[in-house]
């Protein structure tokens, strides 16, 4: 197991590339089979699904679009349970197949609130994605359709999350090692 350091905290590798890949592999599966036939638009949320984004969108071969909004939900290793918008959604979905996509899904809060900003938009339908789940920490009220992974509580960095904005560039994902 590799140690790397970020921000002064220790982490271990704890699912090597090869794994995530492997799950998203088969994540794109699942919903190739399920929205092929829908054309839907794609919402991922920022900053912590950049390299998820774009591991999917390799992976998916039928009609659709793609967008991005930014939100904020975290100080350090905790989530703060308040949702700052920084980048909102402003396409028109009326009537549009939607997915919403982050990189995780713990409380659910920031899902949850993005999820009611675009139910007002009046969408034929919306999904909600994540490369990880927590079903353990789940606060919000929320289905959650599709996930890569399911993982326990650990605080976690690498492809594309974040301790205190570092860390988001390794492929393999890494848990506190203190």
């Amino acid at each position: 197991m590799g140690i790397i350091t970020v921000c002064g905290k220790r982490f271990e590798t704890y699912i090597p590339s090869k794994t995530i890949d492997a799950s998203i592999d088969q994540l794109a599966g699942r919903l190739s089979q399920d929205l092929r036939d829908l054309s839907p638009i794609f919402i991922f949320l920022l900053n912590g699904s950049f390299m998820f984004a774009a591991d999917l969108a390799a992976r998916l071969d039928f009609p659709m679009q793609f967008s991005f909004a930014k939100l904020a939900s975290y100080s350090g290793t905790s989530t703060t349970e308040k949702i700052s918008e920084l980048i909102g959604i402003t396409e028109n979905l009326e009537g549009q197949h939607v997915v919403i996509v982050d990189d995780i899904i713990e409380t659910g809060l920031t899902m949850k609130y993005v999820c009611d900003r675009i139910k007002e938009k009046k969408p034929a339908s919306i999904h909600t994605c994540a490369l990880f789940f927590k079903p353990e920490a789940l606060k919000a009220d929320l289905k959650i359709d599709y996930w890569a992974m399911e993982l326990k509580s650990d605080f976690i960095v690498g492809h594309g999350l974040d301790y205190n904005g570092f860390g988001r560039n390794s492929r393999d994902i890494y848990r506190i090692a203190d």
